[in-house]
């Protein structure tokens, strides 16, 4: 069960540097190599509607320690689950991508103004 959990504690670092990663690249700007990439991956297994490898290594190990699987994945199970919420309803993934997407927006939108600033020569005419 030690496994499991470590995996859902990486599955949580991995969604907070999702949500996040932008922001801290304002203070740590070679994190953007390590966030971009993930959230793109993060991204394209959300829209193609497949399972999270994370959530399912979790659920493979949990089960192989006896524990029960649960049938929310991850958000829903540890996150929105215990607020009552339900992590599929339109409106908790409307709240969901709309935090990600506006954090994300407003760090790289800092981000490119911090570049142009240092580098006006590199604008374009």
């Amino acid at each position: 069960m030690l496994l499991a959990h470590a995996v859902a504690v990486l599955h949580a670092a991995v969604v907070l540097v999702v949500l996040t990663g932008a922001l801290l690249a304002l203070r740590w700007p070679r994190l953007v190599l390590l966030h971009a990439p993930v959230a793109l991956a993060v991204l394209a297994v959300n829209l193609a509607g497949a399972p999270c490898p994370l959530t399912t290594l979790e659920l493979a190990l949990r089960e192989r320690a006896g524990a029960a699987p649960y049938d929310d994945g991850f958000l829903g199970h540890h996150v929105f689950g215990p607020l009552g919420l339900d992590v599929g309803s339109p409106a908790v993934q409307v709240g969901l991508y709309t935090a990600a997407f506006g954090l994300n927006a407003v760090g790289y939108g800092l981000l490119v103004a911090r570049a142009r600033r240092r580098h006006p020569a590199a604008r374009p005419e």
